[in-house]
């Protein structure tokens, strides 16, 4: 998937099991679309509590957060609400979609935990459905939502 290409619509539930589709998203704004490894794992939460904390930023430029993992709608509930997440986490357990997006890592360990196979990227992906930019880091959590907010302060500019 390149920049400027057409990102093909998806449908997954959503942290209470209700089915959410892209395209239902865009309707709204753009998406600003991360892909975490695990919920409540420790740098997850760190990631997803960043985009919590810049919702307002991103709602000023017309975007919003979804979070996918391959948790189970239950666990991505309880992630939800324990740290009062206020936007749609999707749970991706066949995991379709990830790798549709290309987030499957192929040289995780034997011995590493199962979260560790999975990549942490974001697509920003605009109304038209357009794929605007991507960011990879898979240390540094909190850059995910620092570098799409300021991509959309460069793009109003």
């Amino acid at each position: 998937m390149r920049v400027g290409e057409v990102v093909e619509d998806f449908e997954l539930p959503d942290e209470t099991g209700r089915p959410r589709r892209l395209s239902g998203f865009l309707t709204g704004g753009s998406v600003v679309l991360f892909f975490f490894p695990a919920a409540l794992a420790p740098l997850c939460v760190k990631e997803a509590c960043r985009f919590r904390d810049m919702a307002a930023e991103f709602a000023r430029f017309g975007a919003q957060p979804v979070g996918i993992s391959g948790d189970a709608v239950r666990r991505q509930q309880s992630f939800v609400n324990t740290h009062s997440l206020g936007y749609p986490l999707l749970s991706d357990r066949d995991g379709t979609i990830r790798e549709r997006f290309h987030i499957i890592r192929g040289y995780a360990p034997d011995f590493a935990p199962p979260w560790a196979k999975f990549r942490r990227n974001t697509y920003l992906i605009g109304r038209d459905g357009r794929l605007l930019d991507v960011i990879r880091s898979d240390l540094r959590p909190s850059v995910h939502a620092d570098l799409a907010l300021e991509y959309f302060r460069q793009r109003s500019r």
